[in-house]
């Protein structure tokens, strides 16, 4: 029997207006399994997990609070979602179409409209003062340098990482997760660029307020059969390209794992302020393979061949001023590549 994995995060952050905190119901939900045990004790919550999904991040406005849709309803999103990708996939493509890059689906998580939770509606909060000055800040900047250099690129497309809580929300592709137990840690290995989470589960406390990590600074606890794993010492996160919602040093995000099988939920307390996703995942048996990608490298390499010939057109009288073009960059490739220096990247 494969179990599922619904993850319940909670963050509160830069970029979200604090909200009152709203009391969630919990039934009483009768269990008919017992959660499996390591050989010291604790849950085992080790596997292969896979959270992809066509439920969005946030509720479609047009839905306002309607949270879960009808069996007909459903039927009738999921049938819409695959006639949508028939027509893309009949067009012509170069290279190869989205279904061979991109790893999705068309079944909607539990019926639900929005993988958030809290607020009720469906959706993101308004962005505090601060962090609206961050977003216009940078907007500003990018209208001067939107990509002069490999530094005006943001963290994910260079593949370095998406940072939290977007390592753990499904993306494009590359939607598993793989846990893995010892007495006193929990590491959750991320798929997507390969991103590893070390959490000791020893009580420690968190590392100093001014150290930042991309992944921030997790500690993990049992709460009965439920992992919690709380996380500071978050980066400020460049929103331009943030994976779900950007985040501060001041960001602090509070994860929920919990095993479910046959429709047995984990209880919710109440009170999670301000925003709380919910975002299920089901078990896989294959092994998940290693992450290999160019860290944007194609990207970044055409961008610097074309500003190399940019220059080189500038420079010549008979140009007169001409900007490049996809078949100029390509009859350059070979003369270009050997006089531009590529940008740092890291082995995949």
């Amino acid at each position: 029997m494969l179990a599922a994995l619904v993850m319940l995060v909670t963050v509160v952050a830069l970029g979200s207006t604090p909200l009152s905190a709203q009391p969630s119901s919990s039934g009483a939900r009768a269990a008919t399994w017992q959660q499996a045990k390591t050989p010291w004790g604790d849950p085992d919550l080790q596997g292969i997990w896979n959270n992809v999904t066509a439920t969005p991040l946030e509720r479609p406005k047009e839905l306002g609070e309607k949270a879960l849709l009808t069996e007909t309803e459903a039927e009738e999103y999921e049938q819409q979602i695959a006639d949508r990708r028939a027509k893309a996939e009949a067009r012509p493509h170069t290279g190869y179409a989205a279904s061979i890059w991109f790893e999705t689906s068309q079944s909607l998580s539990e019926k639900r409209t929005s993988l958030l939770v809290e607020p009720a509606g469906g959706r993101l909060p308004a962005l505090t003062q601060e962090a609206q000055k961050a977003f216009d800040k940078q907007a500003e900047r990018r209208k001067l340098s939107p990509a002069d250099g490999w530094e005006d690129r943001g963290p994910y497309e260079r593949c370095i990482t998406r940072g939290l809580p977007g390592a753990m929300m499904p993306g494009f592709y590359n939607h598993n997760y793989q846990i893995l137990q010892t007495p006193g840690y929990v590491a959750i290995v991320v798929e997507m660029i390969h991103d590893a989470r070390i959490i000791p589960m020893d009580g420690r406390a968190h590392v100093g307020s001014g150290i930042s990590q991309w992944l921030g600074d997790s500690r993990g606890r049992w709460e009965g059969n439920t992992l919690v794993v709380e996380t500071t010492g978050l980066r400020d996160v460049d929103l331009r390209n943030a994976a779900v919602f950007g985040t501060s040093t001041k960001g602090r995000v509070v994860e929920r794992f919990q095993a479910v099988v046959d429709g047995v939920h984990p209880d919710e307390d109440g009170g999670w302020p301000p925003v709380r996703v919910c975002v299920p995942r089901r078990q896989l048996r294959p092994p998940q393979h290693p992450f290999r990608s160019s860290s944007g490298g194609e990207g970044e390499s055409d961008r610097r061949r074309a500003e190399t010939l940019n220059l080189e057109r500038s420079a010549s009288p008979a140009a007169g001023g001409s900007r490049w073009s996809p078949s100029a960059t390509s009859s350059s490739r070979k003369t270009t590549r050997s006089r531009v220096a590529e940008p740092p990247m890291r082995s995949m």
